[in-house]
């Protein structure tokens, strides 16, 4: 995976029409991803819920979990805020917002009006069973795959016979996984080709400020603030790291936390952590806990004050947090969701120019890789915390898991040839 990811920064680099000539590679890979998702949720939950003793347990479950989310999401925004604040990297460019070209930041700022948190409520229940499927929306999935479960729990012995076939199906999709895994190398090549052939490296270095400052401001999160929550937990947020690397990498390589979610919710079981919370907060958390995307927010939008000499009062700033915290959740799962959110945010923040959202557009991409690494540590760490709170975590099999040494080397649950071994 590293050596795809050297190859097609390479490529990119020094013959970026062949990068660029890539990318069907990552987007097909992503594609293949995406395929898969929605029924490895489905049925990851379906069997879990349904093997409950105590429905009651599920509600419990979200309701930590989501109590988690929120703190953190709130605790990111801060960060982002604060870091803005002391750093100031956007100070002292003295842009005119009128004199920047809007045409694709217009396009951006529709996709936030369409997303209104009534819209984001009511479109989390599917208009058939199929759409939720077809769509690949990941909510719709787990509003369904919540609401079988339990119906299924609820059919007690009549319906065994309908779980042992979903954990056939959820063995066989795990399988299938493993199999589309063989290709992240060259997906990752792919996409990382495209990234640098289209954008090059030298198209940030007029904005290396504000993309260093996010880059130093996730890594810090990262280590200090879910390393201290990890040390909280019993875990060093250092193996966990260890642990995901691969994972990791392929997140890097095709800047999409997606194309992991299946593989993290592997390694999360393989760790310890009971299969009913890991299929309840893993995808929620990927709509909900964007840890990444909340320090890039109230950075990216006081950059954008900051740039166009905008001045924002403490009043100012609180609002900008209290809308941040609204339309974080309203767009998400959306394509390009930081963005989205960011002109969710900003059009409703008086004083800050949407227009300025231009000054960032070019360097997005690159940004979106870090949102992206930082989402996903971000849920992994929340899968663990929430399972230690729920007596649902197996501390032996996490030590081991994340002992050094230990092989967790593969992208899925590896392929094996004779059950009974």
């Amino acid at each position: 995976m590293l050596l795809a990811i050297v190859a097609g920064g390479l490529i990119g680099h020094f013959a970026p029409e062949t990068g660029v000539a890539l990318k069907p590679l990552g987007d097909a890979f992503i594609k293949l991803v995406k395929m898969i998702i929605a029924p490895v949720i489905f049925l990851t939950i379906v069997s879990g819920i349904a093997g409950m003793r105590n429905l009651g347990s599920v509600g419990r479950v979200a309701g930590k979990a989501f109590a988690y989310f929120l703190c953190f999401s709130t605790i990111a925004l801060i960060i982002g805020l604060v870091v803005a604040n002391v750093v100031q990297p956007g100070a002292g460019m003295n842009i005119d917002p009128a004199t920047l070209e809007t045409g694709e930041v217009d396009n951006y700022v529709q996709k936030a009006k369409d997303q209104t948190i009534v819209s984001f409520l009511t479109g989390i229940i599917p208009v058939s069973v199929a759409g939720a499927f077809v769509d690949g929306n990941l909510l719709q999935v787990l509003f369904f795959a919540i609401s079988f479960g339990v119906a299924i729990s609820l059919a007690g012995e009549a319906a065994q016979p309908v779980v042992r076939l979903f954990e056939a199906l959820g063995a066989a999709f795990f399988r299938l996984v493993s199999i589309f895994m063989r290709a992240a190398p060259i997906g990752a090549f792919g996409a990382f080709a495209f990234t640098i052939g289209k954008y090059g490296i030298g198209s940030i270095a007029n904005l290396a400020a504000l993309v260093a400052t996010f880059y130093l401001t996730s890594l810090l999160f990262v280590i200090v603030v879910l390393g201290l929550v990890g040390r909280a937990a019993g875990f060093s947020i250092f193996s966990l790291i260890r642990y995901l690397k691969a994972e990791l990498l392929l997140v890097l390589g095709t800047s999409s936390s997606e194309s992991a979610l299946p593989s993290l919710m592997d390694k999360m079981e393989r760790a310890g952590c009971a299969k009913p919370i890991v299929g309840l907060v893993v995808p929620t958390g990927y709509s909900f806990n964007l840890d990444g995307t909340n320090i890039y927010m109230t950075l990216a939008a006081l950059f954008i004050a900051q740039a166009t000499g905008t001045e924002l009062s403490l009043g100012d700033q609180l609002l900008l947090l209290g809308v941040a915290m609204l339309s974080s959740k309203g767009a998400a799962g959306v394509t390009g969701a930081g963005f989205i959110t960011l002109a969710a945010t900003l059009s409703i923040v008086p004083g800050v120019p949407i227009a300025g959202m231009a000054l960032i557009l070019g360097i997005d991409r690159f940004m979106s890789e870090c949102r992206s690494l930082t989402n996903f540590m971000g849920n992994a760490v929340a899968t663990i915390v929430v399972a230690g709170w729920e007596g649902g975590l197996d501390r032996e099999k996490l030590a081991a898991a994340l002992a050094p040494g230990a092989d967790n080397t593969g992208l899925a649950r590896p392929a094996i040839e004779n059950d009974e071994d």
